[in-house]
């Protein structure tokens, strides 16, 4: 047989796939004789060793220096899930239970009962950041005192959404100290955008501290903590981070703390899911594609959520390279369009 050109041929093609799937399944390198027991080509063990060869020079697969067997590159992910992959789209009765878990969540627990979903049924890290308003408006701002110099705060936007945050304050304040607080921070922003609430809050600190009275000063300072900045807005949450231990290319105590770290720190995570918001469907970033190093293990298959025309956020799963794709890819695409809906009834 001739050597391959760039792309592999049919046989090859069917071949790699056979390797890619049987790889997904056991985690071992795969041998020519168990592809041609496997494979469903007639085709001896010597000819499917030369396909092998020619795959792994095109740089599709690659041998362990421990094994004669082959694993995907990479690059042969790539080409599996953007040619070969034959996708398993949910049963009904999956479909049935998912929109019953999204249809039972109010609009402030959906993010956190999809991404529950997407663990569950993918026993992989389910992945959702929160939806993103055009425009977020307070309402009302309230604090209620907690023990050990603590402040809970409570905001409520756009006339329904409620959000509790839990400050950190330099001394102790009564409870009718924060009553005042809130309710004149409440008569002095309401109506106004979240944005535009913490730009007032640092211009006024800064340029009429002096001619304050205590009590405003008292409540601008804490406030400024109650309204994160523009980078911080973004969060996502996330659940099933355990079900990455003990899989293959995650084993690693290590890689797994500083996994767990990123999700924990979110900044990073949450630049290469916006990465998502503006595309249409489902994309995949598989290892080095994401362009950081601590997810060169792992893939990452995203999707937005939308309501209406307004892209509102990002869902999706995040686990090692060897995942099976042909059941996550059409679960994050069906996902994102079930909460897209149940947003959309919710509104």
């Amino acid at each position: 047989m001739g050597k391959l050109t760039e792309l592999p041929n049919e046989r090859a093609q069917h071949l790699l796939r056979a390797l890619v799937n049987r790889y997904i399944q056991d985690g071992q390198p795969v041998g020519s004789r168990t592809l041609s027991q496997h494979s469903g080509l007639d085709v001896s063990p010597a000819t499917i060793r030369n396909i092998m060869s020619d795959l792994e020079e095109l740089g599709f697969v690659t041998a362990p220096h421990t094994s004669a067997g082959r694993i995907p590159t990479i690059k042969g992910y790539r080409f599996f899930v953007d040619t070969l992959v034959k996708l398993c789209p949910p049963k009904d009765e999956e479909l049935v239970q998912f929109e019953d878990v999204l249809r039972e969540s109010d609009p402030q627990s959906l993010a956190l009962s999809t991404s529950n979903l997407l663990s569950a049924v993918t026993k992989l890290a389910g992945v959702v950041t929160l939806p993103r308003r055009s425009y977020v408006a307070l309402r009302q701002i309230e604090f209620l005192p907690l023990s050990e110099r603590r402040v809970l705060a409570i905001l409520v936007l756009n006339d329904r959404d409620v959000q509790n945050k839990i400050l950190h304050i330099d001394r102790d304040f009564s409870e009718e100290d924060l009553r005042r607080a809130g309710n004149y921070l409440t008569e002095q922003f309401r109506g106004c955008e979240i944005n535009e609430v913490r730009d007032r809050l640092l211009r006024e600190l800064h340029e009429t501290r002096e001619s304050m009275n205590a009590l405003m000063v008292d409540a601008l300072e804490i406030a400024e903590q109650a309204f994160p900045s523009e980078a911080q807005e973004g969060e996502f949450v996330v659940a099933g981070e355990t079900n990455l231990m003990g899989l293959e290319g995650l084993g690693d105590m290590g890689t797994l703390k500083r996994l767990f770290e990123a999700f924990v720190g979110q900044q990073d995570l949450l630049h290469l899911l916006d990465q998502t918001l503006n595309a249409h469907g489902v994309q995949i970033y598989i290892g080095k594609e994401s362009g950081y190093q601590l997810l060169d293990e792992c893939s990452i298959v995203a999707a937005p959520y939308v309501t209406e025309d307004d892209t509102m956020g990002v869902l999706g799963v995040i686990g090692p390279t060897r995942m099976a794709y042909e059941r996550v890819i059409p679960i994050v695409d069906i996902t994102a369009k079930l909460l897209s809906s149940a947003l959309k009834n919710k509104n």
